[in-house]
């Protein structure tokens, strides 16, 4: 089988050379492409492909129509929502995904971001570098307050038990029952929104997710209250949040994800909004997770050689 590479997995040379080694001592050829947003050169990509691996680039729809020998698709990262799963399911090719390579990264910055913002360190930063002193401005900490979980997943749940081992009250929004310690009381969304101190967004992007949380349900937040997004970009309305920072309903925002990946156009207007920690898509990428995810990759890969799949991506 050709088993095709269409982008970089973030490993060193040497670990992805024993992936090699490994697959081509079973007989099958190991093909790898650089990373490119060109439909036709990715369609010349994937034309003998049997296998495919990608992580988070966008593959497009017609570049499947080119791969008729197409039979898998490995995907190296949680969410799926870049890839075209109804139409690769209708032609009967299977695909997995990497699940849980990326929990403790994300859940470690979604927390590093509620406590820079909650105190204030975005702000006292700048001001410290202007050579001023923090004047009045005055942070709180985690203890006693309020972290409302949406998205009681896997990433959610850590997130949620790092910010109870910190003193907070924890509440989840899941769509089915969520049992464990650390979620003090699992609640409808709306009662999410209006308690938290702090929304942390743990969910899917699917069409019920899409759009969640904009403008009415942005407002109905605590005033001084802090958005946490390192889910999916389009659940959030990043413009709707930039006009509550500016006009201080909301009192800071962590976003790792948008509407685009990074490169951002500089007349977002989140960009200019204050009390911000705005990074390029990277809560999933840390040395750790990278070799987790290759782990769980290439043990899927070897995994549907034999005959299982692991981690199945299923229509619904």
């Amino acid at each position: 089988m050709n088993i095709v590479l269409l982008e970089s997995l973030g490993i060193p040379q040497g670990l992805l050379d024993s992936y090699r080694s490994q697959i081509e001592a079973a007989g099958h050829r190991f093909t790898v492409y650089e990373r490119t947003s060109d439909v036709d050169t990715l369609k010349e990509e994937v034309r003998d492909a049997d296998v495919l691996i990608l992580a988070n680039m966008p593959l497009p729809d017609s570049v499947l129509d080119q791969a008729d020998h197409l039979r898998y698709i490995d995907v190296a990262f949680t969410g799926v929502d870049h890839i075209p799963v109804k139409e690769a399911l209708h032609r009967s090719i299977a695909i997995s995904n990497a699940s849980g390579y990326a929990t403790e990264s994300v859940a470690e910055l979604a927390i590093a971001m509620m406590i820079l913002l909650a105190r204030k360190v975005p702000a006292l930063q700048q001001a410290c570098r202007e050579g001023k002193a923090k004047g009045r401005l005055e942070g709180w900490t985690l203890q006693n307050r309020t972290v409302g979980i949406a998205g009681a997943g896997k990433i959610g749940l850590r997130t949620a038990q790092l910010a109870k081992s910190m003193g907070a009250r924890v509440l989840a929004f899941n769509r089915s029952q969520v049992h464990c310690d650390w979620i003090d009381e699992q609640v409808p969304l709306d009662k999410l929104l209006q308690e938290s101190d702090i929304l942390s967004l743990h969910l899917p992007l699917t069409d019920q997710t899409r759009g969640l949380i904009g403008k009415k349900e942005l407002e109905c937040m605590k005033p001084g209250a802090i958005v946490i997004n390192t889910a999916r970009g389009p659940i959030l309305d990043n413009n709707a949040l930039a006009a509550l920072l500016e006009n201080g309903h909301l009192a800071g925002a962590g976003i790792d994800v948008f509407d685009q990946e990074p490169p951002l156009p500089l007349d977002l207007p989140l960009l200019k909004a204050p009390n911000t920690i705005l990074t390029p898509h990277i809560a999933y990428d840390s040395e750790q997770s990278m070799k987790e995810r290759a782990e769980i990759v290439f043990d899927n890969l070897f995994s549907w050689l034999n005959g299982t799949i692991k981690n199945e991506i299923k229509a619904g």
